[in-house]
């Protein structure tokens, strides 16, 4: 059973930045496609980032919403996933995500992830 852990959400204002960290339990979680989702209030769940890792490579796929201001990345070394969000929006104010999948394939549907985390609060303000 992988654990995911994230961290890094907070208060920040519009054309602000953040990191999210997404910490794994288990050093497979290397082969694992890590992606980010978010939910703001009153609203479902929605696709944010996901990346997978194949034979050295990264394919990434990212919402539109987000495309040029979020970047998705790993440090295997920690076992850790990151999200770094740029200028920033209140639109993107919501409890964000980090999921795992143990297919090595980008999936943007979060019922093809396995493991999940349990989630940290980003609040844009105007």
């Amino acid at each position: 059973q992988v654990q995911l852990v994230e961290s890094g959400g907070g208060l920040v204002q519009a054309g602000g930045s953040l990191r999210l960290s997404c910490a794994a339990s288990e050093r497979t979680f290397s082969t694992y496609t890590m992606g980010w989702f978010r939910q703001a209030p009153g609203k479902e769940r929605e696709f944010v980032a996901a990346a997978s890792w194949p034979w050295s490579t990264v394919t990434t796929s990212y919402a539109s919403s987000v495309k040029g201001r979020f970047s998705i990345s790993r440090d295997n070394a920690k076992n850790t996933v990151y999200l770094q969000m740029n200028s920033l929006k209140p639109e993107d104010t919501a409890v964000y995500y980090c999921a795992a999948r143990r297919i090595m394939s980008i999936a943007t549907t979060q019922n093809l992830y396995d493991y999940w985390g349990q989630g940290t609060q980003v609040t844009v303000s105007s």
